[in-house]
């Protein structure tokens, strides 16, 4: 495998840390991947080696206030600016791989961002995956909670506050949790911007799944505490063809982090082959 960093440049004038995992020879395709809030694209190394020893290559960038990107901890100027950001990640990866096919995927955050993403934009993609992705919440804020977020989003939109994330929610796997506790890279920053568009967007994407064209691997832990299993099922539930559902019994957020990985990994292995020749 080659590990390679680098920087790639938005329309804005800006720029995103991004890692690529290369196959070390035949390549079959490229994987695009958008992380969660609060992490980091380092923290799917692992997943790295299983999808390059199958022969595809990993690419993932640090979204805007996270990782090794500037910005904010955890807030976004915009929800749209998540989106364009994607957009340019996929631009980068077609210079870099410009005839392979790409599959675009996205955990938990990066999950809420991807569906919507081809919703709104409808981006060339032989395929998608959303893992946990962020529809709803499993547990949701008070009322009064949600008008004060919605409030704060007119008048002082960079506020921010703890995600309040239980960090033994992500996995059973003791040792993810302990690492993740550990990363500097790692923060617990939401701001008031990214909760409130980030939650329309997530209610926006179930109301409107039936027209989600592109084959889709949705994949939830049936134990989730942190994003609604339900709510994966029910967007699955209006995509008339092309989409797999697959919920993992008892399993917690991070399904490529949990006790079960290399299961799970295979599972997604075997769909992205599935779609390539």
């Amino acid at each position: 495998m080659k590990y390679s960093e680098f920087e790639f440049g938005l329309n804005n004038g800006a720029a995103l840390f991004a890692r690529e995992w290369r196959p070390e020879r035949d390549v079959r395709g490229v994987v695009c991947l958008v992380h969660g809030l609060g992490e980091h694209s380092g923290r799917y190394a692992h997943l790295a080696l299983a999808l390059t020893q199958a022969g595809y290559v990993l690419m993932s960038y640090d979204q805007i206030g996270h990782g090794k990107s500037l910005g904010q901890r955890g807030h976004t100027p915009s929800y749209e600016r998540l989106l364009d950001d994607i957009d340019s990640f996929r631009q980068e990866c077609l210079q870099r791989f410009p005839s392979l096919p790409l599959f675009l995927y996205g955990h938990s955050l990066g999950g809420n961002l991807v569906l919507n993403d081809c919703l709104r934009r409808q981006p060339e993609f032989k395929g998608v995956i959303a893992t946990s992705p962020w529809l709803r919440l499993t547990v949701e804020p008070t009322a009064l909670a949600k008008l004060l977020a919605f409030v704060l989003n007119k008048v002082w939109p960079t506020f921010s506050l703890s995600n309040g994330l239980d960090v033994h929610a992500l996995s059973h796997d003791k040792s993810m949790v302990d690492a993740y506790k550990l990363d500097p890279l790692v923060h617990d920053r939401i701001s008031v911007r990214m909760l409130t568009t980030v939650e329309q967007a997530g209610l926006w994407a179930v109301e409107n799944a039936a027209q989600f064209k592109l084959p889709l691997l949705l994949m939830h832990g049936g134990a989730d505490p942190i994003t609604s299993v339900d709510a994966s099922s029910n967007f699955a539930a209006q995509i008339e063809q092309g989409c797999t559902l697959k919920i993992w019994t008892g399993l917690f957020h991070e399904l490529h982090n949990e006790t079960d990985k290399s299961e799970i990994i295979a599972y997604l292995i075997t769909w992205l082959d599935s779609l390539t020749p």
